[in-house]
């Protein structure tokens, strides 16, 4: 593992631009949920799991038009649990990284959490592919307006696993809010929020000057590929290195400039930091 750590690090002060890939694995050293399968995410959920609703079918839309207080009870709970949560050091040595760097750092993730916000990242440099569980928008939808979830309390009965009244309302036409997630089978997410054009910009800016970037992938699985086609993508348009620190599916193929750590986010952000 040093040698792997040496190589990363090394990487790492060649780049002068640091562009970081993550899927939910990253959180997990929080203390968040793994939803790996159904087994992960029912462990989380086990009221779910005697229902027998696999996380493909829960992460929809239907339950917020169909069963209000059920779907507000799996989205409460994890707006709440996501509040709470404070993110581990491993954030922060990234940030670290990432303002040493000429050209800086972008974050592009397909979590939903606000961890990197928490953190302390630019949110200006976050890239939320998937949305995010703090904004919201009509279930409809009766417009196209995203709004922040701040001023709002879902009260959750774990043994029942529904929300209390009132639920979260539309502030224009009053009928049922959900978060602005993309979800499965989702045909109404309003998807202006990960429209991101500063992250297309900041790369445009990166191959005009020549940059030399590392891309670091965490916590990103096979199940979604979202993540991982992006960090190909990048690391083949740049010829740099990428780092994929992953416990399970840390494989590259052969013809990427790989760099495998077969740990978690926080064990395997600290073991490069110590050979920086």
């Amino acid at each position: 593992m040093q040698t792997l750590y040496k190589q990363a690090a090394d990487a790492i002060e060649q780049a002068d631009a640091l562009i970081i890939t993550a899927g939910a694995g990253i959180g997990v050293d929080s203390g968040l949920p793994d939803f790996r399968g159904n087994k992960g995410f029912w462990k989380a959920y086990p009221v779910i799991e005697k229902l027998k609703i696999p996380f493909s079918k829960m992460a929809n839309p239907y339950w917020f038009e169909s069963k209000p207080k059920l779907a507000w009870a799996f989205y409460g709970h994890r707006l709440n649990l996501y509040r709470s949560t404070v993110p581990h050091e491993g954030y922060k040595d990234l940030l670290s990284i990432g303002k040493s760097k000429r050209f800086g750092y972008f974050v592009f993730t397909s979590n939903v959490d606000g961890q990197f916000q928490k953190a302390g990242f630019d949110k200006e440099k976050i890239e939320e592919v998937h949305g995010s569980i703090h904004s919201l928008q009509c279930i409809e939808p009766c417009s196209k307006e995203i709004w922040s979830a701040d001023n709002i309390e879902v009260k959750v009965d774990k043994k029942l696993f529904k929300a209390s009244e009132p639920l979260p309302k539309c502030i224009n036409c009053g009928s049922i809010a959900r978060p602005n997630i993309l979800m499965f089978g989702d045909w109404s997410w309003l998807n202006s929020r990960a429209q991101n054009s500063r992250f297309y910009n900041w790369i445009k800016l990166l191959k005009s000057k020549n940059a030399k970037p590392v891309v670091i992938e965490i916590g990103a699985g096979k199940a979604v590929p979202t993540v991982r086609r992006k960090s190909k993508k990048i690391a083949s348009e740049f010829n740099c290195n990428l780092i994929r620190i992953n416990p399970r599916d840390f494989d590259i193929r052969s013809r990427l400039n790989g760099i495998s750590i077969p740990t978690g986010a926080r064990e395997g952000i600290k073991g490069i930091i110590d050979n920086l």
